[in-house]
């Protein structure tokens, strides 16, 4: 089994080569020779038409035209802009410009309380889920959980549901998802491998056009375990090592081109590597920061770099390595709750907290 680990030391070392106020990439010691991808923040993007106020931008997708398609959450608007709410899903084009807005409840389909992830799949459809667990201090939310994915066309059809809002019966269902976090589909075989997620801890697929059940896994690859709860639990310290034996917040999941899946383990502060099937390949864990938030691999042919989110920025991973090699300083987001490359490089953000969507311009490659 292989395990990264990088401590306290280590992030120092990284931060101190890092710093440029809007976005760099700097090298860990010994790595000097290696060139790293560079960004540069697009202050004017994107551009909002003046009618509408955006809610807190959740995820965020990119489709085969590079259009940004952002997932936000209508209800986390202040109540004198409510009124002024744009739909949940926004599509601008590279440049910012708006393109089409649409979603929220519909006939035949059961819209997510709390809206949370969206992907484009290679066929040109878009999914969408959510993470909503009823608490007693929410207003103006129906008392269910986020159980299901929907299937829509990019002009807003409805195409497939999988699961039913509040049905889940944990990681054994294999029929509904529990508060599901994101979703991928790997175009060789058509299936949508689902980052399952707040509610269950599994790593869970589908077929991408009937929704049948394929398998399922948890970490390192085994059974996945049951531990269901509304708050998210922080853990109070970290031990070296290879960390817990099960999954905590399964927040992001990748499939790059070759088949070989990654998954942002957020809580447990790791991303772990499995090959389609389930099999538990390698992982990366850092237990100095918050680590493994969120994911996106770099567009080249052989997609060297895995962008891993942080309550520091964006770590860059060498994918075939997973050694870290930078990382990139993000100006007035608190955190990154998902991340998204376009074809050319681009870096897109999408922070809930800090209620702002961000693009980062690729800038070309620099050795440090």
């Amino acid at each position: 089994m292989k395990t990264i680990n990088w401590g306290y030391a280590g992030l120092l070392a990284l931060l101190m080569l890092c710093s440029s106020p809007v976005g760099c990439a700097g090298d860990v010691p010994g790595s000097s020779s290696r060139a790293v991808p560079v960004f540069e923040l697009d202050t004017t993007w994107p551009k909002i038409p003046d009618k509408w106020r955006l809610g807190g931008p959740s995820s965020i997708a990119i489709d085969a035209k590079d259009n940004v398609w952002v997932l936000a959450r209508p209800r986390t608007l202040k109540p004198d802009q409510a009124a002024m709410a744009a739909p949940p899903i926004v599509v601008f084009d590279g440049a910012g410009n708006f393109v089409r807005a649409w979603g929220g409840p519909g006939a035949g389909y059961e819209w997510p309380e709390r809206e949370h992830g969206i992907h484009i799949d290679p066929k040109g459809f878009v999914w969408v889920g959510g993470n909503y667990c009823p608490l007693p201090k929410d207003v103006g939310y129906q008392p269910v959980n986020d159980d299901a994915l929907l299937k829509f066309t990019q002009e807003g059809k409805f195409v497939l549901q999988i699961g039913r809002s509040n049905q889940s019966k944990g990681n054994a269902d294999t029929v509904n998802v529990h508060r599901a976090a994101d979703a991928w589909t790997h175009a060789a075989t058509n299936e949508l491998f689902v980052a399952d997620g707040y509610g269950n801890h599994r790593v869970i697929v589908f077929d991408a056009d009937t929704g049948a059940f394929k398998r399922m896994w948890g970490a390192f690859g085994k059974p996945p375990v049951d531990d269901d709860h509304c708050v998210t639990v922080q853990p109070k310290s970290f031990e070296e090592g290879d960390g817990p034996g099960h999954f905590s917040t399964v927040h992001a999941i990748r499939i790059a081109t070759d088949g070989t899946v990654y998954v942002a383990d957020r809580e447990n502060r790791r991303v772990q590597v499995f090959d389609k099937d389930g099999k538990f390949l390698r992982q990366v864990r850092r237990i100095d920061m918050r680590f493994g938030l969120n994911l996106a691999l770099s567009p080249d042919p052989e997609q060297r770099f895995i962008y891993v989110g942080s309550d520091q920025g964006i770590v860059i991973v060498e994918r075939k390595s997973l050694d870290v090699i930078g990382s990139i300083k993000l100006p007035d987001v608190i955190t990154t709750h998902h991340i998204a490359t376009d074809s050319k490089g681009n870096l897109y953000v999408a922070s809930p907290s800090a209620g702002k969507v961000q693009k980062l311009i690729f800038k070309g490659m620099e050795k440090k």
